[in-house]
C-alpha cells in the first residue's frame, strides 16, 4: 500500500467539508492515518493547507500531571481530587504556556501546542491549545471554575461557527460535548472539585480549588460510559455533518453549534 502525501490528505480533508478559514477543533489518531511520507508533520501540514492561513486549528490538551488522591462517593455526585502529600510539596506549578498536555489524547495536542505561534489557555483541567489568526480569541480568559461552560475555547469554538474533526479518534472522544453537558438542563449533575497548584508571587505553590461538572463520567447517572458516540452517531442520523476517510482513518466532521445544539436537546430529553 502506497503512503498518503501531505497533498493527498488535504484532498481527503476537503472532501470531507473543511475549507479555508475554517476554525476547526480537532482529534485525531495518527496511527489511523496510516503511512504518511513525512509522518505527523505532514499530518499537521495538511490539516493547516485545508483550512488555509486565515483558518484556526484547535486541540484538547488537558495537562500531564499525578498529583492526586481520589475521594470517588459511591453515588458519584461530588468527586474530590485532593493533592497527595508528597505532592504538596514537590509539585511544578502549572504553567499555561509550557505545561505539557497529557498523553492519554494521543500524539496531536502536544505537536500542536508546541508550534511557533501556538496559545494554550490557562485552565488545566480544560486546557486547550490553538494556532491561527483566532488561536488568541479562542483561547483567552479560559475561567478555571467550570471551565467547559461559557468562558471557555468550547463556547468560542461554537460562537466562531466552527468545526470538530475527528480524525479516526473514536467518537466517544468528541470533548466538545462536555460543553453540551455544562449547558443542558439536568438535575443531579455529577460535579468534581480538583486542587491544582499555581505559582504564588513568593516562588511557592498556591494551591487553588476549581469546581466543574465531572467529564470523567456521564454528567448525570444512567448513560453509558461512552454515551457521546451515541449522541455523535444520532446527530449524523438527521443528515448533518459529514463522514469519510483521510488516508486510512474514519473521520467524522461536524458544525460544531449544531451537535451541541443537538446533545443538549438529547440530555435534556432523557
Amino acid at each position: 500500500m502506497s503512503a498518503a502525501t501531505r497533498q493527498s490528505l488535504v484532498g481527503d480533508l476537503r472532501r470531507l467539508g473543511l475549507a479555508a478559514g475554517d476554525v476547526v477543533m480537532v482529534h485525531a489518531s495518527l496511527r489511523a492515518v496510516g503511512p504518511v511520507v513525512s509522518g505527523a508533520e505532514a499530518i499537521i501540514a495538511a490539516l493547516r493547507d485545508a483550512i488555509g492561513p486565515d483558518g484556526t486549528l484547535l486541540v484538547y490538551c488537558d495537562w500531564e500531571q499525578d498529583i492526586w488522591d481520589l475521594d470517588e462517593p459511591d453515588d458519584l455526585s461530588l468527586t474530590t481530587l485532593t493533592a497527595r502529600p508528597e505532592a504538596r510539596e514537590t509539585a511544578i506549578a502549572f504553567n499555561a504556556a509550557s505545561a505539557r498536555a497529557s498523553r492519554d489524547y494521543g500524539a496531536l495536542p502536544e505537536l500542536i501546542r508546541t508550534l511557533p505561534g501556538a496559545i494554550a489557555s490557562a485552565n488545566p483541567g480544560a486546557r486547550c491549545a490553538a494556532i491561527g489568526p483566532r488561536a488568541g480569541e479562542l483561547t483567552a480568559g479560559h475561567a478555571l471554575d467550570y471551565g467547559y461552560g461559557e468562558a471557555s475555547p468550547f463556547a468560542r469554538l461554537v460562537a466562531a461557527g466552527g468545526k470538530v474533526l475527528m480524525l479516526g479518534a473514536p467518537r466517544d472522544t468528541m470533548t466538545l460535548l462536555h460543553h453540551a453537558e455544562h449547558l443542558a438542563t439536568v438535575p443531579d449533575k455529577r460535579r468534581v472539585r480538583v486542587e491544582y497548584p499555581f505559582a504564588a508571587d513568593d516562588g511557592r505553590i498556591a494551591w487553588r480549588w476549581a469546581e466543574e461538572f465531572n467529564t470523567g463520567v456521564p454528567v448525570i447517572a444512567g448513560l453509558a460510559d461512552d454515551y457521546f458516540a451515541e449522541v455523535v452517531t444520532d446527530f449524523l442520523a438527521t443528515g448533518e455533518g459529514r463522514t469519510g476517510k483521510v488516508g486510512n482513518a474514519d473521520c467524522v466532521l461536524v458544525p460544531a453549534d449544531g451537535i451541541v445544539r443537538f446533545a443538549v436537546d438529547w440530555l435534556e430529553s432523557r
